[in-house]
């Protein structure tokens, strides 16, 4: 059996032939471009294997593409306002989009608005799931890291405020881009902040396990699947390379380029903006603002190819090519439903907003929000329910009153 196929897909704020290109890893064919505006910072991702989604600068709309449809828009997702970062849940139920300082969450299968949440103070800047798709990370301009339990959100009781299950602020300046690893809610996530520092978090304890000090901001961080290597990104254009297995046992520690000559990777004439590592850990893919992407080798250091775009690189990870992506008669299991803008039944009151933060209420929690009339003929239900209880329970008290007070013979 062969080995399975990688390739790069990748993003630049120009877009004037395509919004996105796939290549190959290795060989550098191009396979597949799309067409459809201009994918922001972060706000790139495959959805089931099946679609492509891609949340535009500064538009209120996510474009989406069926895999094998080259050239051709597929849908537009309308939000409630412009997209600053996107991810899907690695089981493909969810998406999750931040929103200004708000994180929304879809659920795939019916395009319901689930849930909006709004713990950030400012505007948020990158998402991403664990793993198994049992929690996930925010982190914003405010300096925060916030880590959700999903199952907690989605089954929070409508009088209370969903809280994330960990609150990292160890950051000083605005968060540019984090980075789970593998092991559900096991796995140890990397933080990287303008403030020149990365951290290495683990996600069950929330306790900090490693803050490396740079001389300059990071832009962005990844590791490898065996967690060995964690690189990060330079607003300088270098790409630094921190060795997890071999680092001095102190949790705060600067790192020094004159004594790790051997670490840094340089080619990049501005900040990198995007890092993504291959399955076998040897070769890591690069974009920055000068407009190039880059393959390196791992372990020498050098640049293997670099490829040229019309504009500031937004986006360029490694993925496994799905079967969809390569078999030209593949469909989609289930067509892309509609997505809502607004939480159901907002028009009938059924929100709680407490701290800025939105949940559907009881009607919802019991899939009766069908429309209009299905919440007419429930809430009359309900009503006539009521009614008949409060019968039940004046019968009960007069019986009672009549025993107690009943004289004795």
């Amino acid at each position: 059996m062969a080995a399975p196929m990688e390739v790069a897909v990748c993003t630049d704020s120009a877009a004037p032939l395509w919004s996105c290109v796939v290549w190959e890893l290795h060989s550098g064919a191009n396979l597949l471009t799309y067409r459809g505006g201009q994918a922001g910072p972060r706000g790139l991702a495959l959805l089931n294997g099946e679609y492509l989604l891609a949340a535009q600068l500064g538009k209120n709309y996510i474009s989406a593409w069926e895999l094998q449809r080259k050239d051709q828009l597929q849908q537009k997702i309308m939000c409630p306002g412009p997209v600053t970062c996107l991810t899907t849940s690695p089981n493909g139920l969810y998406v999750l989009a931040g929103i200004s300082e708000s994180i929304y969450l879809w659920e795939v299968s019916t395009g319901n608005l689930l849930v909006i949440l709004s713990r950030h103070y400012q505007d948020i800047s990158c998402l991403q799931f664990t793993g198994d798709s049992s929690h996930f990370l925010s982190g914003g301009k405010d300096c925060l890291v916030l880590v959700w339990s999903l199952c907690s959100v989605l089954q929070a009781d409508p009088s209370r405020i969903p809280a994330p299950r960990h609150v990292w602020s160890h950051h000083t300046l605005p968060i540019t881009d984090l980075h789970c690893g593998f092991g559900g809610p096991l796995a140890r996530a990397a933080t990287a902040s303008l403030d020149q520092t990365v951290k290495l978090w683990e996600i069950s304890s929330g306790e900090l396990l490693l803050s490396v000090l740079f001389d300059v901001g990071i832009m962005a961080v990844t590791t490898d699947l065996a967690e060995h290597h964690m690189f990060c990104g330079g607003s300088n254009g270098s790409i630094f390379q921190v060795d997890l297995c071999t680092w001095p046992g102190q949790r705060e520690r600067s790192f020094q380029p004159e004594q790790d000559t051997g670490k840094v990777f340089k080619g990049h004439r501005n900040q990198v903006t995007c890092l993504s590592v291959s399955t076998d850990g040897s070769v890591l893919l690069s974009g920055s603002h000068d407009e190039t992407v880059r393959l390196w080798d791992v372990q020498s250091k050098q640049c293997i190819r670099t490829v040229a775009l019309k504009g500031p690189v937004t986006n360029a990870t490694i993925l496994l090519a799905p079967l969809s992506m390569l078999s030209s008669d593949f469909r989609p299991s289930l067509p892309l439903p509609h997505f809502n803008k607004h939480l159901l039944g907002a028009e009938h009151g059924d929100e709680l907003r407490r701290g800025g933060l939105t949940l559907r209420l009881g009607l919802h929690q019991q899939n009766v929000l069908g429309g209009q009339d299905q919440l007419r003929v429930r809430v009359t239900e309900l009503e006539d329910e009521v009614c008949n209880l409060r019968k039940i329970n004046r019968d009960l008290f007069d019986f009672s009153t009549r025993i107690i007070t009943r004289p004795a013979k």
